[in-house]
């Protein structure tokens, strides 16, 4: 992972690599924790939901429009909820072992992770409120 994030709170653009483990990326400039959304791939899918800070997994496909719907939420969520949640993003369609290895059968489906274990699972698209009710347990 190595991207470019502006900090919501300074403004500061911050090059993203992989946090040391049990942490959030931050900004260098004023400490401030960033959105974190990274894409995954059957190859380092566990390694993507494993550790201490909650992982929402969003199970999606490019030709899929209510996955596209779902897009922007979990970027708004991803800002809101800066250090507290972590949004992977799983093309279903390039990454079948993983899809399969959790049953996904409709997308778009998102499942929270927590240390590893999947502790919630919402299929299709929910409006933000909605989302953000059932997530809001598990967020530390």
């Amino acid at each position: 992972m190595s991207d470019i994030v502006t900090c919501p709170s300074c403004g500061a653009p911050n090059r993203i690599t992989a946090p040391p483990v049990g942490k959030a990326p931050a900004c260098g400039k004023c400490g401030a924790a960033l959105p974190w959304i990274v894409t995954a791939s059957d190859a380092d899918f566990t390694a993507q939901v494993s550790g201490p800070i909650p992982v929402l997994v969003d199970f999606w496909a490019p030709w899929c429009a209510p996955c596209r719907m779902v897009a922007p939420v979990l970027e708004t969520i991803a800002a809101d909820k800066a250090g507290r949640i972590k949004i992977v993003k799983l093309n279903v369609d390039e990454n079948p072992m993983a899809a399969g290895a959790h049953r996904v059968q409709s997308i778009p489906t998102l499942i929270l992770f927590k240390n590893g274990q999947p502790v919630e699972r919402l299929v299709g698209a929910l409006p933000r409120e909605s989302l953000l009710a059932r997530l809001e347990p598990h967020l530390g």
